[in-house]
């Protein structure tokens, strides 16, 4: 019970790492909200989760939604201990056939909206709190078509290190999880045919050290270490979780 009594608030928990999170986080103890888009989609995986969660629908683009997340939270916590800026996007943008409005939707969501979530919940955080932020092995790499993503997740890493010295007074820690190429329902939205997904899959899982993707389970584990006491002398630090993709 690493989380006995803590409060925990997750963005993006309808699905993928960021429901796997909260499903750890609750065995261990925790008492958590999370937020998703689709109010529907939030009800039906709260049935799946092993305690009772607070669950929000709100997009995290919207200053009236965040807002909302903030007023809500107060009322049922109080405060907070852990936020899990999780909620994010990920789709192939290359640099000539990108538009301006593709743009504006990964970057509104992925770098707008963590800056927007965060200053909407950091009079929730306790002292002492930890903020975990959601980036990804891409902000170490150039990959061909993925500039948006990668810069937007190298802006996000940034947040880690600017925001732990701009929170050092109240001792709220900022650290980053860095996941790599994991299987998740993220890969299903790129609009390609079952087969198109499954064949990239196998491509992406011979490039990996490992030779297979990684679970939502092994980055919610990561986020559970640096939601814990266990971290306790980290900040600005960001760890990777990518099967050695980028390191090797």
């Amino acid at each position: 019970m690493r989380l006995r009594d803590k409060t925990v608030l997750i963005t993006g928990g309808s699905s993928g790492i960021g429901l796997a999170t909260a499903s750890l986080m609750l065995r261990e103890g925790a008492r958590v909200a999370m937020t998703g888009r689709d109010a529907a989609k939030l009800e039906e995986v709260k049935k799946q989760l092993p305690a009772d969660v607070l669950t929000i629908a709100a997009d995290v683009t919207s200053l009236t939604d965040l807002q909302r997340v903030h007023d809500e939270v107060k009322q049922v916590f109080g405060g907070l201990d852990v936020f899990f800026a999780n909620a994010g996007v990920a789709f192939v943008t290359p640099l000539m056939e990108t538009s301006t409005a593709r743009y504006d939707e990964l970057m509104d969501i992925n770098v707008k909206g963590v800056f927007f979530s965060m200053q909407t919940i950091a009079p929730l955080l306790r002292e002492g709190a930890s903020v975990i932020l959601n980036t990804s092995w891409l902000n170490q790499v150039g990959t061909p078509g993925l500039s948006l993503l990668s810069a937007s997740k190298a802006a996000v890493r940034s947040l880690a290190q600017t925001w732990s010295a701009e929170l050092l007074g109240r001792k709220i820690r900022v650290n980053a999880v860095s996941p790599g190429a994991i299987d998740t329902f993220i890969h299903s939205r790129s609009g390609g045919s079952a087969d198109d997904i499954n064949a990239a899959k196998q491509r992406i899982a011979a490039r990996i050290p490992l030779k297979h993707l990684g679970e939502a389970e092994d980055i919610a584990q990561a986020a559970l270490f640096l939601a814990s006491d266990e971290s306790r002398y980290m900040l600005g630090a960001e760890i990777v979780v990518d099967g050695g993709f980028s390191q090797l």
